[in-house]
C-alpha cells in the first residue's frame, strides 16, 4: 500500500506543521586592528547589537563621544587605543575615526539590502544637529560643527571636525553635518554625534524583503 503523504513527510522529517527555523542573516561584525608609530587599536564592532560599549582611548570627551554614538547607534563596539598623547591628541583622534569607519565598510560587506540613505534631527538642550548620510561607496563630507572653544577636555574641537571626515572616509560613505545652533560646545558636539548614531543605524538597516544593492549601478 502506497504510504500516506503525512507518512512520506514524516519520513522526511517534514511533517505538515512542522516550523522550519529560518535561515539566521550572515552576522554583521568586523575587527580592525591598526598599528603605527603614532597609534596601537583593537576594534570590535557587532552592527546589530544592543550598545553596548568598551572604549578607551585615553581621552576622556572622546570616549564620551564613541560610547554615546554606540548607544544610540544600537551596535556593539569595543575599541581599545593607545595613541601618542605626549604629543597631542589629533593621532588618537584621527586613527579612532579611521578604524571605526573601515569596521563599518568592512561589516557591511556589499551593502546588500540596506537601506543606505539616512538623516537625523538632534536637540541637546539648546544646540540642535542635522546629520545626512548615504552609505554611497564613495567619501565624501561637509562638516560644520561651529566649534568656538580650542579644546574641549582634553581634545582640540578642529580634531572633532576631522573625526567625522575620517570616519567619513574609511566608511566610504556621503556625510553631512551641520550643527544648526547652541551656545555651549560640549552639547554641539554631543548633538552631532547623537545625529550620526542615529543615521547609521537607519541606514545599516537591512529591509528583509528586498536584498537588492540599493545602486543602479548594482554595487556600492
Amino acid at each position: 500500500m502506497p504510504a500516506m503523504p503525512a507518512m512520506r513527510q514524516a519520513a522526511t522529517g517534514e511533517l505538515a506543521g512542522t516550523p522550519i527555523d529560518p535561515v539566521p542573516a550572515p552576522a554583521r561584525t568586523a575587527s580592525v586592528q591598526r598599528a603605527t608609530k603614532e597609534t596601537r587599536i583593537e576594534l570590535e564592532l557587532d552592527l546589530d547589537g544592543s550598545g553596548q560599549a568598551d572604549i578607551r582611548t585615553g581621552l576622556g570627551f572622546l570616549d564620551h563621544m564613541l560610547q554615546s554614538f554606540t548607544l544610540h547607534a544600537r551596535l556593539d563596539l569595543r575599541l581599545v587605543c593607545e595613541g601618542d598623547l605626549e604629543v597631542c591628541d589629533h593621532h588618537t583622534v584621527e586613527d579612532c575615526a579611521l578604524a571605526l569607519g573601515q569596521a563599518v565598510d568592512e561589516a557591511l560587506g556589499q551593502r546588500a539590502g540596506i537601506e543606505r540613505f539616512a538623516d537625523a534631527l538632534v536637540p541637546m538642550d539648546e544646540a540642535l544637529a542635522r546629520v545626512a548620510l548615504d552609505l554611497s561607496g564613495r567619501a565624501g563630507s561637509v562638516i560644520e560643527l561651529g566649534l568656538r572653544r580650542e579644546t574641549i577636555g582634553q581634545v582640540a574641537t578642529e580634531n572633532l571636525t576631522h573625526f567625522f571626515q575620517s570616519f567619513a572616509a574609511a566608511s566610504r560613505s556621503t556625510l553631512h553635518v551641520d550643527v544648526l545652533r547652541g551656545e555651549n560646545d560640549h552639547h554641539r558636539c554631543e548633538a552631532a554625534f547623537k545625529a550620526l548614531a542615529l543615521s547609521v543605524r537607519r541606514a545599516v538597516r537591512v529591509d528583509v524583503q528586498d536584498s537588492r544593492i540599493p545602486s543602479a549601478k548594482g554595487s556600492l
